[in-house]
């Protein structure tokens, strides 16, 4: 499997002059540059280009419309957009080449396009340890200002992967030698009583088709989070952090019992 490395797989690019100025402002960021259009003028665009001078980031200017193409949203970027350095993010291809690196317990969305679903998931699978959250160029929620926001911040150190399609993704984890599960209401088994093998990935489908027919196809069981009261079925982030944590309360379970001597 391989990936070309675009931009995005270095950088979360934030748009907006408050966005902007707030990563500008954080000193446990690193911002590579700033990119401003050429008609941004009056107090806010000097308050901007002071900030960049105190970090010494570089400024680029471009036209208005080349600003909205690179910002992915034409309407909100109000401008100016700035690329904030990801440390933990890279393509997947490069995580399943890295020997004793590779992450042993990954999430892959599918189809997931809420900004604020996407922000919530990278916090609480960062959160609890989880090696890895694929989140795909396309067929899901580009991550932006609105997932940055959901996600409390958390989505400038989270440990992303990424690559063209989940599709894609699905096909390089197995190749891999991971074990690929689905989420999902109907599964056979409940997350709870599942075996699992030592690398597992778990897809979370889209809110309202959930998995996609080309990833169903390939995993090799569906599983379920055990519900009471009558509830069906739980939005994809709240499923995300009941499995990202019972996979680190699984993952410290082992670590005990190795340490006990259990093998």
């Amino acid at each position: 499997m391989s990936d070309d490395v675009s931009p995005k797989d270095r950088f979360v690019t934030v748009y907006g002059r408050k966005p902007v100025l707030e990563a500008l402002q954080d000193p446990a960021l690193a911002v590579d540059k700033v990119i401003l259009a050429d008609n941004a003028v009056g107090a806010v665009a000097r308050e901007i280009l002071q900030a960049a001078r105190l970090r010494a980031v570089p400024v680029q200017r471009a036209t208005a419309q080349r600003v909205k193409v690179l910002a992915g949203n034409g309407r909100h970027d109000q401008g100016v957009l700035a690329d904030v350095v990801a440390p933990r993010m890279r393509t997947l291809s490069a995580a399943l080449a890295a020997g004793r690196d590779v992450p042993e317990t990954v999430l892959l969305l599918d189809g997931v396009t809420t900004p604020a679903n996407v922000g919530m998931i990278l916090r609480t699978a960062t959160a609890a340890g989880i090696g890895g959250v694929v989140v795909p160029r396309r067929g899901v929620a580009t991550i932006d200002p609105l997932v940055v926001k959901a996600s409390a911040g958390v989505a400038f150190r989270a440990p992303i992967l990424r690559t063209a399609t989940a599709g894609a993704a699905a096909e390089g984890l197995i190749e891999a030698g991971f074990g690929l599960y689905a989420m999902a209401a109907d599964g056979e088994s409940t997350l709870f009583e599942v075996e699992l093998p030592r690398r597992v990935a778990f897809v979370l489908g889209g809110e309202t088709h959930g998995v996609s027919p080309e990833v169903a196809e390939l995993v090799m069981g569906r599983v379920a989070i055990p519900l009471a009261g009558g509830v069906e079925s739980l939005n994809v982030a709240s499923a995300a952090a009941v499995l990202s944590f019972e996979l680190a309360r699984r993952r410290q379970a082992s670590r005990q019992h190795r340490a006990g001597g259990g093998g």
